[in-house]
């Protein structure tokens, strides 16, 4: 699945704990072949990654967000992106499991191998006509330039006209020319000139913004990377959970794996009618050019992953209860409900950095985004390790560390991650109110209509 960029949350979920292990017939891997196994392991993650932090920027970068004509394009574009990302998760859970399943790991592998170079060729041939970015330093380094800066000059008192110290620097701001913000005042402090010329003593405005720009997200950052730590839960142990439960449809034995397809599908079917129907119709009548704000998109999102959490809860304490084997197919609710996070609140944090992002930190928009995503595993994992150490009482195992989910209470769990979700999403919604937009998207939506009439 993986070479096809599948869905973030299905790579993620398998690096949880494996709580519940079962006995295998797989010959452990020792000297150059585990060296080799890790080597590829590596490498992949490596790729992945930069792939992953370059690709929404510079599908981005495609459009103009000053040009009232390009700027919805490219909330289009981000819901098209997330598009392809489901799709290629349907291809990996349909042809490369079966490919692997029934004609082995090698045949797998291959095929996934050859998919990337197609890819990868298709890149390359159409690379000449895409608008591309020149780089222009480190953005890191610039945050550090401003924050060093700012810290050695912090006993200074701001002068009346900061303005004219800046204009003074010997930098140049060419990445971008953003306005002083009232905003994180200390920061200012990095750009009083004292004489001294130079990166590391001179700081001017729009790199001081830049730098405002990425501390005011991070509330925000934070609160999401909390939000999502459901997501990979629920995954993990919705698929353990239907490894126990009737998986007969007629005569035909459904693998468990098969419900990662409810959210894949789900998505493919809704992204296409939400930016093609319910975004013109939501622009209407809320003036935003994407329908509904970022932010709104987002809440939305981690809401349905709350309600997700809780009916994972009430459907497993009737799966312990029930008389017989309660069918694999009761487990679709929460996973319809996590298909719809991802339509919304997926896309909507990618957008949402990325438009916040000035022209030269594109990129850390994006890891940002990704990070969100990691982080959230990380942050799954560390959850179900302190609730097993909480609950565990002499020679009794912790909730998660039983034999079998039979004997787990991963009812309470599931109530656990309810609670968590919901102290993180009114987390959010603090953060969410009183954050304020750098571009307004409802001058973008009124500039449109106005152009379109003029045609």
């Amino acid at each position: 699945m993986d070479c096809l960029h599948c869905k973030p949350t299905f790579l993620h979920s398998v690096h949880l704990l494996a709580i519940f292990a079962e006995a295998s017939n797989c010959k452990e891997v020792h000297g150059w072949n585990a060296t080799l196994l890790y080597a590829a392991l590596y490498i992949s993650a490596l790729g992945d990654g930069c792939m992953r932090a370059c690709m929404p920027s510079l599908g981005a970068d495609q459009f103009d967000h000053e040009d009232p004509s390009e700027s919805h394009q490219q909330s289009s574009f981000f819901n098209w992106y997330t598009f392809g990302i489901s799709f290629g998760g349907f291809i990996g859970l349909i042809l490369i499991v079966w490919l692997q399943n029934d004609k082995g790991w090698d045949i797998g592998f291959g095929v996934c191998s050859i998919l990337i170079l197609l890819g990868l060729l298709v890149f390359a041939l159409v690379l000449p006509f895409y608008r591309n970015q020149i780089p222009e330093g480190s953005p890191l380094t610039r945050i550090l330039q401003v924050l060093v800066v700012a810290f050695r000059k912090r006993s200074l008192e701001l002068p009346e006209k900061l303005e004219e110290a800046q204009e003074r620097s010997a930098e140049p701001d060419f990445i971008e020319v953003l306005p002083e913000t009232n905003s994180l005042k200390f920061l200012d402090k990095a750009g009083i000139n004292r004489g001294k010329d130079g990166a590391w003593s001179l700081c001017g405005t729009t790199k001081v913004e830049e730098t405002k720009i990425v501390l005011r997200v991070l509330p925000l950052f934070i609160s999401s990377m909390i939000g999502y730590v459901s997501n990979p839960i629920l995954f993990t142990f919705t698929v353990q959970q239907g490894g126990i439960t009737n998986t007969r449809l007629g005569k035909i034995r459904v693998p468990p794996a098969v419900l990662f397809i409810i959210p894949t599908i789900f998505q493919m079917v809704m992204l296409p009618i939400y930016d093609q129907f319910l975004v013109p119709f939501l622009r209407k009548r809320t003036g935003y050019a994407s329908g509904i704000t970022h932010l709104q998109r987002v809440g939305i999102g981690f809401a349905s992953i709350i309600l997700a959490s809780v009916i994972a809860a009430v459907v497993e304490r009737k799966r312990k209860e029930a008389a017989v084997q309660m069918s694999l197919f009761w487990l679709t609710p929460q996973f319809f409900l996590l298909g719809v996070s991802d339509v919304t609140s997926f896309p909507g944090l990618l957008e949402f950095f990325n438009s916040e992002a000035p022209r030269g930190m594109k990129s850390i928009a994006a890891a940002l985004f990704w990070g969100v995503l990691g982080l959230s595993s990380l942050l799954a994992t560390f959850l179900v390790q302190i609730v097993n150490r909480v609950t565990r009482h002499g020679r009794r195992g912790g909730w998660l560390e039983a034999a079998s989910l039979n004997n787990s209470r991963l009812d309470l769990f599931y109530w656990v991650v309810a609670v968590v979700g919901l102290l993180a999403f009114l987390n959010y919604l603090y953060w969410a109110k009183r954050y304020v937009y750098r571009h307004d998207p409802r001058i973008v939506t009124n500039q449109l209509s106005v152009n379109q009439d003029s045609l």
